[in-house]
């Protein structure tokens, strides 16, 4: 019973997956080259579910050699957004 709710689950996860195969375009090369030509820090932000998701995303981006830090909006409208300079980008 479990196994095949699990396989139900995991056929909707990969169907979902292989759509997005076609959705990968020269926006996505543009977003890949202004990280990897950054010369600042990738800023990361997000308020909630997407917060914590952005916290990973900043964590993995500065583990693997690319310079991140996690910046909380209403942080950044209260004195924060002075970390971020001109070359940073904001994720």
């Amino acid at each position: 019973m479990y196994a095949a709710q699990a396989r139900r689950c995991l056929e909707i996860e990969a169907k979902a997956i292989e759509s997005l195969i076609d959705r990968l375009d020269d926006n996505f090369n543009e977003a890949v080259g202004m990280i990897l030509e950054c010369r600042g820090r990738v800023v990361v932000t997000g308020i909630g579910k997407s917060g914590i998701i952005g916290r990973k995303i900043s964590a993995t981006l500065a583990s693997t050699g690319t310079p991140s830090f996690y910046l909380h909006p209403s942080e950044g409208l209260h004195g924060d957004l002075g970390m971020v300079t001109e070359d940073d980008i904001v994720l």
